[in-house]
C-alpha cells in the first residue's frame, strides 16, 4: 500500500444497525416533527433517514386488504394446517405446555384473540381454550401484486383536515401529508380518538406524540393510557425493523417499554395483543434447556415430560410475520419439488460440463428449484454463463438485480460469451432490476395466472433482499422454475428487515456453490482478506490501494475533497465525476451531509436554487424504501426536479424532493450496495470507530473497480473492527419456518 497523499481518499465507518433495544431508542433521536420532512438525523447510517427503511408510505397509505395481502393470508393458514398434521403424527410437547410466567402470559392473550374473546386488563389471563381453527381455505389464485414505485397521495380535504387537528395540537403543519397517507381517510377523527397514532410517521418520537396527546387531551390523558402502550409498542416494532429484525424477544420488547415510561409493560403487550395489533410467537429452539437424567422406574412418558424442550418467545407486526411465513412456503415449494423438464437431460449435462465452479451451478441448477451462488464480483462470469445456457436450450431465463446500474453492468456481462466461442441463440438471457421486475414496468411480464413469465430467475445481490421483496419474488414464480439467489455473504445485509440470504445458507435447506473466482489486483486481494478477518498490507505498484491519515474531521474533509477534485483525476486518471465518496452516516462532521457540502462548494458551485440542488448537481434518489439510485440533476420547473439517473430520466415532484432525494457525492455504504465505481475514497474520521465492522469496511472497500484511497483517522479500530466486529445479529424466524417444511438431508 502506497501513503503517498496525492492519490488517496477517505471513507468513514458507517453504523451497520443498532440492537433490538438500542436500535428502537435510537433511530431519529435528534429530529423534531417538521425538521427535515421528518427524516430522521443520525450520526451513523440510518436506513430510515437514507429511504431505506423497511416502511413505507405506500404501505402505510393503504388500509384495505390487497389480493397480494390476501394471498399471504392464504398461505398462512395452508401452513397452519400442515404444521397441525406434522404435530398429530410426530406428537410435540403441546404448544405452551412448558411456558411460565409472561411467556405463557402471552400466550394466553393470543389464545384469549383467537378465540374472539378480550383477555382482562389487568393480570395476565389463564388460557381460555383455543377454538377450532378453521379448515384450511382452498389456495387462491395466484395473482401477485405490483409493488408501488410512488406512495399514493391523500386526497386533499383528507389532508387539509388533519393540518387543522395538528396545529390545534402544536404539531408541525408540514406532516399532514404523511399523516393522511399513514392513516388514510378520517385520519383527523383517528387522530382526536388517538393522538398517539402520530406515531405512525416516520422520523416521530414517542415524547413528541406525548406532547401533542396533551395539547389535544389535557386532563383525559394518563400515564397509563392504553392507547400510548400499544402505539409505542408498535413504534419500537417498526424502529427494530430498521434495525433488521422482524420480530423482538418478549423480555427485549418489556425491557425497551420500560425505558419509554410505560408503567406496566405487560398490560400493554397484552392489550396491543388483544386489539390485533401485534402478534406472538413461539418458537422451540433447537436443544433442551436442562439435560434429563433417565432413571431405571421412569417411563418414557415422564421422561419425554420432564425434559423441557425451550421456546423462544417472539413478538412482531402483522406485515412481517405474514411476509417471513410466506417466503418460507414459497422456498420450501422450490425446495421440494422438481423443476420442470426444460432442454434435453443431455444438454444439461453437457453444459455442466464447463470448467470449475461455473460447471457446478449449471449442474446444480440442472436438478434442483433453488440454488444458492456465492461469490464476489468476479464470480458473476458464472451466473451469466449459465444463464445463457438455459436460454440456449430454449429456457425464459432473467436476471434481476438491486440497482438499475447494476443491471447494465450485467447486461453488458451477458452478451460477452467467456465460456464459448458460439453465439447463444435466439433472443437470449435478458437482466431487469427486482423492483422493476415486480412491478412489471421491466422483465417478461406476467402469465395468465399472475406469475412471472420465465422459466429461470437469477437474483443477483441476493444479500439485498429483505423479507417482504424476496417473499413477492418466491410468490411470483410459475409452478416448475428455477430460481437461484447470487451474491457476496460479505456485504451489509439488507437495508429493510430480516437477512434472507444468510439464513438460508445457514440453513442448508438447498444446494450451495461456491465461487472459486477470486477477485484479482490488488483492491480484490486486500478486500478477499478482509472477508476472511484479515486487514493485509498488499503491493500496490500502481497506486490501486492508497491510505491517506489524518487527525480530525476537519482535515478528512479537506482531504477528501482534494482527492475526489484533483489527486485521483491527475495520478490514476479517473475523473471526479467517476470517484464516488463513502462514509458511515449522514450526520457529524465527516459525513455524507459535510462532504456533500464542501465537494459541491469546489466541483459544482451554486445558490441551490431547486431546494437546494442546482443543474450537475449528483445526487443520490431513493424511489422506495431500500434503493438508492445515482444520478445528476438537470433542471426545475412546476412538475418537480428533473433527473437523470440510471435507468433514464425521473421527475421527483416537489414535496417528495427533501426525503427522496440527497446529494450524492457522498454516500453511506448501504447506499453504494450493487453499485461499484472506478475510484472510490473511504473517510474513516476518528468519531466513526464505533460504527465500524466488518461487513461495513467489506462493502466499503469492495466499491472500487481500479483504485481505493482511505481517509484514515481510526488509528487501530480499523483492522480491530476487520478481526472482531462482526455482522449484528438479527432476530429472524425463517430458518425456524423452514425447518419443518424441509426434509432433513436435503
Amino acid at each position: 500500500m502506497s501513503t503517498d497523499p496525492e492519490t488517496t481518499e477517505t471513507s468513514p465507518s458507517e453504523d451497520t444497525g443498532t440492537d433490538a433495544v438500542e436500535g428502537a431508542e435510537g433511530a431519529g433521536a435528534d429530529v423534531a416533527p417538521g425538521t427535515e420532512g421528518t427524516a430522521p438525523e443520525s450520526t451513523g447510517e440510518d436506513p430510515a433517514a437514507e429511504g431505506t427503511d423497511g416502511t413505507g408510505e405506500a404501505k402505510a397509505a393503504a388500509p384495505e386488504l390487497s389480493e397480494a395481502a390476501a394471498e399471504l393470508l392464504a398461505q398462512q393458514v395452508e401452513r397452519e394446517r400442515i404444521e397441525r398434521r406434522k404435530a398429530e403424527k410426530a406428537g410435540p410437547i403441546t404448544a405452551g405446555a412448558k411456558l411460565t410466567g409472561t411467556a405463557a402470559d402471552l400466550l394466553a392473550a393470543v389464545r384469549a384473540v383467537e378465540s374472539g374473546e378480550k383477555p382482562v386488563t389487568t393480570p395476565f389471563a389463564k388460557p381460555e381454550p383455543a377454538a377450532p381453527r378453521r379448515s384450511a381455505a382452498p389456495e387462491a389464485v395466484r395473482q401477485p401484486q405490483p409493488v408501488p414505485t410512488e406512495p399514493g397521495a391523500p386526497a386533499t380535504e383528507t389532508v387539509e383536515s388533519v393540518r387543522r387537528v395538528l396545529a390545534e395540537g402544536g404539531a408541525p403543519e408540514t406532516l399532514a401529508a404523511q399523516v393522511a397517507a399513514a392513516l388514510g381517510e378520517g385520519g383527523d377523527d383517528q387522530l382526536r380518538e388517538d393522538p398517539w397514532q402520530l406515531l405512525r410517521v416516520p422520523g416521530v418520537r414517542p415524547e413528541q406524540a406525548d406532547g401533542f396527546a396533551r395539547a389535544l387531551l389535557g386532563a383525559e390523558r394518563a400515564p397509563d393510557d392504553e392507547r400510548r402502550g400499544r402505539a409505542v409498542i408498535g413504534w419500537l416494532l417498526e424502529q427494530a425493523a430498521l434495525a433488521g429484525h422482524t420480530a423482538l424477544e418478549a423480555s427485549a420488547l418489556t425491557a425497551a417499554l420500560a425505558k419509554q415510561g410505560v408503567p406496566d409493560p405487560d398490560a400493554a403487550t397484552q392489550s396491543a395483543i388483544a386489539e390485533g395489533e401485534v402478534l406472538v410467537f413461539q418458537d422451540a429452539l433447537d436443544e433442551p434447556a436442562v439435560p434429563v437424567q433417565r432413571t431405571d422406574d421412569a417411563s418414557d412418558e415422564d421422561a419425554e415430560e420432564a425434559e423441557e424442550r425451550p421456546v423462544r418467545v417472539l413478538i412482531g407486526l402483522e406485515r412481517y410475520a405474514l411476509a417471513e411465513e410466506s417466503l418460507a412456503d414459497g422456498l420450501a415449494k422450490l425446495i421440494n419439488s422438481v423443476p420442470k423438464e426444460d432442454g434435453s437431460a443431455a444438454d444439461w449435462e453437457q453444459a455442466g460440463t464447463a470448467k470449475g465452479s461455473t460447471g457446478e451451478l449449471i449442474r446444480a441448477v440442472a436438478g434442483h428449484g433453488l440454488v444458492l451462488h456465492t461469490g464476489g464480483e468476479a464470480s458473476l462470469e458464472e451466473p451469466a454463463a449459465l444463464l445463457r445456457a438455459a436460454a440456449g436450450f430454449g429456457l425464459r431465463a432473467w436476471a434481476a438485480t438491486h440497482s438499475p446500474v447494476g443491471r447494465e453492468r450485467f447486461a453488458a456481462l451477458l452478451t460477452r460469451s467467456t465460456e464459448s466461442d458460439n453465439p447463444t441463440p435466439g433472443d437470449g438471457p435478458r437482466a431487469a432490476t427486482v423492483a422493476g421486475l415486480l412491478s412489471g414496468a421491466e422483465g417478461p411480464g406476467r402469465d395468465a395466472d399472475g406469475a412471472l413469465d420465465l422459466d429461470l430467475l437469477v437474483v443477483l445481490d441476493a444479500p439485498q433482499l429483505d423479507v417482504e421483496t424476496a417473499a413477492l419474488v418466491s410468490e411470483s414464480l410459475p409452478d416448475g422454475a428455477r430460481l437461484v439467489l447470487a451474491g457476496d455473504p460479505g456485504v451489509l445485509w439488507s437495508a429493510g428487515p430480516g437477512r434472507v440470504f444468510a439464513d438460508l445458507l445457514a440453513s442448508k435447506a438447498c444446494p450451495q456453490v461456491v465461487s472459486r473466482r477470486p477477485d484479482l489486483g490488488p483492491v480484490g486481494e486486500l478486500v478477499s482478506g478482509i472477508g476472511i478477518g484479515e486487514l493485509n498490507q498488499v503491493e500496490a505498484p500502481g497506486k490501486e490501494v492508497v491510505i491517506v491519515p489524518v487527525r480530525d474531521a476537519g482535515e478528512a474533509v479537506h482531504r477528501t475533497v482534494q482527492l475526489v477534485a484533483d489527486s485521483v483525476p491527475r495520478v490514476i486518471g479517473v475523473p471526479a465525476e467517476q470517484t464516488v465518496v463513502i462514509t458511515p452516516g449522514h450526520g457529524g462532521a465527516a459525513g455524507t451531509r459535510a462532504l456533500n457540502v464542501a465537494l459541491k462548494e469546489r466541483l459544482n458551485p451554486g445558490p441551490g436554487r431547486f431546494g437546494g440542488f442546482d443543474p450537475g448537481d449528483r445526487i443520490a434518489y431513493s424511489p422506495t424504501p431500500g434503493r438508492t439510485v445515482p444520478g445528476r440533476v438537470v433542471n426545475a420547473d412546476a412538475e418537480g426536479l428533473h433527473l437523470a439517473c440510471a435507468g433514464g430520466p425521473v421527475v421527483v415532484p416537489k414535496e417528495r424532493v427533501e426525503q427522496s432525494v440527497r446529494h450524492g457525492w457522498a454516500l453511506t455504504a448501504h447506499q453504494a450496495v450493487g453499485v461499484r465505481w472506478p475510484a472510490v475514497v473511504v473517510v474513516l474520521p476518528g468519531d466513526a470507530a464505533q460504527a465500524l465492522s466488518r461487513p461495513w469496511v467489506y462493502t466499503a472497500f469492495s466499491r472500487a473497480d481500479r483504485h481505493l484511497s482511505v481517509v484514515h483517522g481510526v488509528d487501530q479500530a480499523l483492522p480491530r473492527a476487520v478481526a472482531e466486529v462482526p455482522a449484528k445479529p438479527r432476530t429472524t424466524r425463517l430458518p425456524v419456518l423452514l425447518r419443518p417444511q424441509v426434509p432433513a438431508g436435503v
